[in-house]
């Protein structure tokens, strides 16, 4: 044990061929450094909101200790590691988000009739003391590799909660998986509501993500250019987000011509063709890792053909018939069965459905139509069915509404001129006492006014 009653610190994390330090330089690296303290006034974003966070996870679980990591680096590649991202519930309850937090773990201590104390488990800023190496040699953790830490008393003043080295924390008790699976689910659902706070850097998010697009759609002259347009679209919307925001909120799918009709479309790798739509699928993620979530499907001409238009105008429908679903007290399943009857009766009436009852829609729709939104693209996801999909709404919940029409280009039930087209409409809401509203209102959604709107901003690039 050392003096200060914690455990050593483990071994650096250095290269295979990086060479030992001798004692002379062990030495001369731990002279002569000015200090670099925090300001005193430095606060997480979130300080003012996230101790009502954690008192309502308090009260959901009397007399229990609770632990939320906020989990460790992932191994990209041999001694590459995947950029670290907190866990989502770690960050909703202390409002730490950055990627110094790896390994770090929030633990409430029950603390009697006070419901519980929080205390966050850090690794702390490594001293500049001889016989600690960390700072300048450990490609980890190191704050000459990868950036400075606060210490202890810095990230108090952060979060305004006791903090802990993490060498402290000791060995976590056995875990039991119901009891998991009882927090994780309790952790989604006190997220279901948002409080305005983060309604607003939702928002923050679809306006950058709005950015965004604009960026898309003035950069299609040199995507149509280049071989793998799909990566220079998807490149350039990836250049906002890590310029605006932390990046963004999952991957990119930049899909054109068939490849829209694979929902999950991220390989980006396909060439660009003024006769095809473009499906974009994109977020940015905010400092403060909310994300939003937001589909066009734009003609790469600028103008839609008559049968593109007949595919989009379709699922603009459905999407409005959706929209109009939403309200406190509506189930959440509604605004999914109030699109899929625009759809069913569409596919009739094209004779591609012989009868709009029944199932058979889905062949071509393959999925739900929207989720809830926030921390997580797809938020909230370990929340229970009552509470969640067999729930019903409640103002200040977001989600997104986002039918789409799938028609595979091998698809023999479908007329030639159908196969191959794939349309998602994607939309931010913010559920409201009277019905809904729209975050993402500044990108056109109607036919006539995509094509003004990609007219206005490749003017003078045609």
């Amino acid at each position: 044990m050392t003096d200060s009653g914690v455990r050593p610190s483990p071994a650096l994390h250095t290269g295979s061929h990086d060479l030992a330090a001798s004692p002379e330089l062990s030495r001369f690296m731990t002279e002569s450094w000015a200090p670099s303290l925090l300001p005193d006034s430095a606060r997480v974003e979130a300080y003012t909101v996230t101790p009502a966070r954690r008192e309502r996870l308090s009260a959901r679980f009397p007399g229990e200790r609770l632990i939320v990591p906020a989990g460790g680096p992932t191994v990209r590649s041999n001694d590459c590691d995947h950029r670290f991202r907190p866990h989502s519930a770690y960050a909703w309850l202390t409002g730490l988000t950055g990627e110094d937090q790896a390994g770090a773990v929030l633990v409430m201590e029950p603390s009697g009739a006070h419901g519980h104390e929080a205390v966050l488990y850090l690794r702390p800023r490594s001293p500049r003391v001889e016989g600690d190496e960390e700072f300048y040699r450990d490609r980890r953790y190191g704050e000459f590799w990868v950036g400075r830490r606060p210490d202890l008393a810095e990230a108090e003043r952060l979060t305004g909660i006791r903090c802990a080295h993490l060498d402290a924390l000791g060995s976590p008790p056995g875990r039991d998986a119901a009891t998991d699976r009882e927090l994780a689910s309790a952790l989604s659902e006190l997220r279901l509501v948002k409080d305005v706070w983060e309604v607003g850097q939702l928002q923050l998010a679809v306006d950058h993500t709005t950015a965004g697009f604009e960026d898309v759609v003035r950069a299609l002259p040199r995507a149509l250019a280049h071989p793998r347009g799909e990566r220079w679209i998807e490149g350039v919307f990836g250049l906002r987000a890590r310029a605006e925001g932390n990046g963004t909120g999952y991957e990119t799918i930049a899909a054109s011509g068939a490849h829209a009709c694979v929902l999950h479309w991220i390989r980006n790798d396909g060439r660009l063709d003024r006769d095809d739509l473009l499906l974009l699928d994109a977020g940015v993620e905010t400092d403060t890792l909310y994300t939003a979530d937001i589909t066009r499907t734009l003609p790469l001409s600028g103008r839609f053909s008559p049968v593109q238009r007949q595919v989009y105008e379709l699922v603009l429908a459905a999407q409005d018939a959706g929209i109009a679903a939403l309200r406190p007290g509506a189930r959440f399943r509604d605004f999914h069965r109030a699109a899929m009857r625009v759809v069913s009766e569409g596919l009739a009436e094209w004779g591609v459905l012989k009868d709009p009852a029944g199932d058979l829609h889905r062949r071509y729709t393959l999925c739900g139509s929207g989720h809830m939104l926030g921390l997580d693209v797809h938020d909230c996801a370990q929340a229970r069915a009552g509470t969640y999909l067999d729930g019903v709404l409640e103002a200040g919940q977001v989600l997104t509404v986002e039918p789409g029409l799938y028609l595979q280009p091998d698809d023999e039930t479908l007329p030639a001129e159908l196969r191959g087209i794939g349309v998602r409409i994607e939309d931010d809401l913010v559920v409201t006492d009277e019905g809904a509203r729209l975050l993402s209102g500044a990108l056109p959604r109607s036919v006539a006014g995509v094509e003004e709107w990609m007219g206005t901003l490749l003017d003078g690039h045609a």
